[in-house]
């Protein structure tokens, strides 16, 4: 599971900071540019399966996780035994969503067990680019969005069927 902010010019939808300022919603601090969070599921080897709707930029992955996948994800885990493999940003996500273990506090040592558990996530993280560089690298409208936001996450997912047509993962008799 991965994450992606897709770039956008438009803005103007304003919503309440954890600081209590006003701020524009689709505007990514992370980032330092408007765009729409859009959560990716794929397969082991990096192929994309599903997409979300799209967040606003301001939305931490960990929160449009919540919204749109996490219960699939914790019904899967606790049903088929199929766990989630996920970078930091999802920390704390829950059952069967496996983060990245944080370096402890002070001057305190990993174990050699949480050393090849973290190597293994970072290892594994690498194909979580793949889907957004399957997707952005063979569609470039995807590369800045200049439509309204809100659409961001419809394009992305109508940009994923040809993606699997073009990989031969749908059916190409129709």
């Amino acid at each position: 599971m991965d994450g992606r902010l897709f770039s956008t010019d438009r803005l103007g939808e304003k919503t309440t900071s954890v600081k209590g300022e006003q701020i524009d919603a689709w505007y990514s601090g992370k980032h330092r540019e408007p765009g729409g969070n859009v959560q990716a599921l794929m397969e082991p080897t990096g192929f994309p399966l599903w997409l979300s709707e799209v967040e606003p930029g301001s939305t931490h992955d960990i929160t449009a996780a919540r919204e749109h996948v996490l219960g699939a994800l914790y019904w899967a885990y606790s049903h088929l035994d199929l766990p989630t493999l996920a970078d930091g940003g999802y920390a704390g996500a829950g059952i069967g969503v496996h983060t990245p273990i944080k370096q402890p506090a002070g001057n305190q040592e990993f174990d050699v067990d949480n050393h090849t558990y973290n190597s293994c996530s970072v290892g594994c993280a690498a194909w979580a680019n793949a889907p957004f560089a399957l997707l952005v690298g063979g569609w470039h409208a995807l590369d800045h969005i200049t439509t309204s936001p809100r659409k961001i996450g419809t394009i992305v997912k109508a940009a994923l069927v040809p993606t699997h047509f073009e990989h031969g993962r749908l059916n190409k008799s129709w």
